[in-house]
């Protein structure tokens, strides 16, 4: 029992200590997050828990698919918050069940699926296995390069599939840039700067070709594979192809927030927080700060809101505030985080499919996850949880090398 003591002297009268809104954050995800742990336990089987169906059931997927890593990489988050020893083989078990996506090469997201699950658990299991993937993951991103765009190219664009309609050759979407991040740490790991070097192709022809004056970012550039050329700037999955689509808004600052850190490249963090500045200063921002899923949609404000955007935005703020002065980073990631850990969009304990965060969007234009939980939206938060917790502790924060 806690003692509490005054000037007058000590009592043995328990002493109520009040939780900081982000320690309350933390207990909210894990209650949550670990009724889905009972859950998948329950069921015999490895599930991996995305987001919810039209009829509300939750939607599991395999490990091919791009959001697989977001389960198992929040619940190393857990693990790391809270210290709770019980959640540390279910993490190793739910990982080492995507060993298979190490082999993909069919599509970019290979390193959203690797490091977020293997990339955590190395940091905090030490696993020596746990290297090797994340290797091998590298080398089969690194297959997907192209030469004359000096890009990685994002989609396959074969048959009938919609990305052969849109008329595309060589996509590439700023989603990619979060993908960069497997291929840093593989040069670490390895030794081989081939997949840095990569990245930093991949890094500077995006950030020559992908973004406006303003700071906003295009979703895809589609290059020729013959010339490397610009062929289309589109969108895909916003509202049109020069809207500020808000996800990839977030992506891209997260993204050269991540390539500053591994390169200490200043024109990395410039574009960040030109982008960052952008979403800021937008007339059309909400007063809490989760954007809409476009910040051009035609019906704002009565159009969905994006918590999955919010949630990459503060994680990558936190990171940002140790790196730049100017602005009151933290600050500002800890309005969002307020905002998003209020019951306007933190689910009720057992509801929303058992994840943390409510109101978050997909894609509109393919009509699918519109105002749902997704499991990123919750990966990210947890993120920005332990970003900050770091910091107030005057510790090294999770952008650091430990």
């Amino acid at each position: 029992m806690a003692v509490a003591c005054t000037i007058g002297g000590c009592t043995d009268k328990p002493e109520r200590v009040e939780k900081t809104w982000s320690e309350q954050s933390v207990e909210n995800a894990y209650n949550q997050i670990k009724l889905e742990i009972d859950t998948i336990e329950a069921s015999g089987k490895i599930l991996n828990p995305v987001t919810l169906k039209k009829n509300g059931e939750v939607y599991y997927c395999g490990y091919a698919d791009w959001r697989s890593g977001f389960f198992p990489g929040s619940v190393w988050y857990l693990y790391e918050l809270t210290g709770d020893n019980t959640l540390l083989p279910l993490a190793q078990k739910y990982t080492e069940a995507l060993d298979e996506a190490k082999n993909l090469t069919w599509h970019h997201d290979i390193g959203f699926i690797i490091n977020c699950s293997y990339g955590n658990g190395l940091r905090l299991s030490g696993k020596t296995g746990y290297k090797d993937v994340m290797i091998e993951a590298a080398k089969s991103l690194c297959t997907r390069f192209r030469e004359k765009p000096g890009t990685i190219q994002s989609w396959n664009v074969t048959g009938n599939s919609w990305q052969a309609q849109r008329g595309w050759e060589c996509p590439v979407i700023i989603d990619n840039m979060m993908n960069l991040e497997l291929l840093f740490e593989a040069t670490e790991l390895s030794g081989d700067s081939t997949f840095y070097k990569v990245a930093v192709s991949h890094a500077d022809r995006t950030m020559k070709e992908q973004f406006r004056p303003d700071g906003s970012c295009y979703h895809v550039i589609d290059y020729s594979i013959s010339d490397g050329s610009v062929r289309h700037r589109h969108t895909a999955q916003g509202y049109s192809h020069e809207s500020a689509w808000s996800r990839g808004q977030a992506w891209a600052i997260y993204g050269y927030t991540m390539c500053y850190r591994y390169t200490a490249d200043k024109k990395y963090l410039e574009q960040a927080i030109k982008t960052f500045n952008f979403m800021k200063d937008h007339p059309r921002m909400p007063e809490d700060l989760v954007p809409y899923w476009d910040m051009d949609a035609p019906n704002i404000p009565n159009e969905p809101r994006d918590a999955s955007s919010a949630s990459v935005i503060a994680s990558a703020l936190y990171e940002l505030s140790t790196y730049d002065n100017q602005f009151d980073y933290r600050g500002y990631a800890d309005k969002i985080m307020k905002s998003l850990s209020s019951e306007n969009y933190t689910a009720k304990l057992g509801e929303n499919g058992r994840f943390v965060l409510i109101h978050s969007v997909g894609s509109i234009p393919h009509n699918s996850e519109i105002d749902v939980p997704l499991n990123y939206a919750d990966y990210y938060y947890l993120e920005a949880l332990k970003r900050k917790m770091d910091l107030e502790k005057g510790g090294k924060s999770l952008s650091e090398k430990e």
